[in-house]
């Protein structure tokens, strides 16, 4: 890790974001600077901040239920129906800030935790399945490979070894380009659990919270991480510290540029190296 140092003047000077991006990394990093490098210049070097948005907290109070049902089951603690709603009206209160929901908070608000107890009735968990990890901070020192440390938390590790990660979406998700799109995610959570364990993942599985009009709930189990992807995760990782130091943050017009909150910012980008 990059330390403090001393100008001149005997005053302590900080790094810079872009020094400190470059000595470590996590998945959401990750994911954004293969999305758009302009978009991870805005959110991680100058962190441009932006209001919460509907879907954010949509995902949020619904992770928050699940890792108070998680951490419960960890703890051997009774199955309590009513005690997960009160998180769940407590969490979707603490909205931090104002969320323009275009006249749509009650619907929104339904749907989550109606999305929950579909999960809660189809849940693949047995009741009696104890957790082997619930929302845990882990890192793992790449440097010897030339690469940063990967940083992450694990949702949830269920018994014997199998990671899963808690998606919410709009629609049902095809299984295999719910992988293709979630295997940077997937690999890296895998890398940091044989770093935290000494031994490797079991599987892997993505739940899926499909908040339609009728709720489902679809799992997709993949096995553990083979080599080749471990490979490609090390290079894409390999591309992220080279585009650092290039500062290489160019935009990537496409599809997702309608959803982006950077795109008022991405529109004034004049092609100079800074935006």
């Amino acid at each position: 890790m990059i330390a403090v140092i001393e100008n001149g003047a005997g005053h302590v000077v900080e790094p810079s974001p872009l020094e400190n991006l470059k000595q470590s990394v996590s998945a959401s990093r990750l994911n954004c600077w293969l999305q758009c490098r302009l978009k991870f210049y805005f959110r991680y070097v100058l962190k441009i901040t932006k209001p919460k948005t509907a879907a954010l907290h949509f995902g949020s109070v619904v992770h928050l239920v699940l890792q108070t049902w998680n951490l419960a089951r960890w703890r051997r603690q009774p199955f309590e129906i009513a005690k997960l709603k009160q998180v769940f009206e407590a969490g979707w209160l603490d909205q931090g800030g104002k969320i323009d929901w275009d006249g749509e908070e009650p619907e929104q608000k339904s749907s989550a935790w109606s999305v929950l107890e579909k999960y809660f009735i189809d849940t693949p968990i047995k009741a009696d399945e104890l957790p082997e990890a619930v929302e845990v901070s882990v890192e793992a020192d790449l440097t010897q490979h030339g690469l940063p440390v990967l940083r992450g938390i694990l949702d949830l590790v269920r018994a014997r070894g199998r990671i899963v990660d808690f998606k919410t979406a709009g629609k049902t998700p095809d299984n295999e380009m719910a992988l293709h799109q979630n295997g940077v995610q997937l690999d890296c959570y895998s890398v940091l659990y044989r770093e935290a364990t000494g031994r490797n993942e079991t599987g892997r599985e993505l739940h899926h919270l499909i908040k339609t009009k009728t709720p489902k709930i679809i799992v997709t189990p993949t096995g553990p991480m083979v080599e080749q992807h471990r490979a490609r995760l090390f290079r894409l990782m390999e591309n992220y510290v080279e585009g650092l130091e290039r500062e290489d943050f160019v935009p990537a017009p496409g599809f997702g540029c309608a959803g982006c909150e950077f795109l008022n910012e991405c529109k004034l980008w004049s092609g100079g190296r800074h935006a």
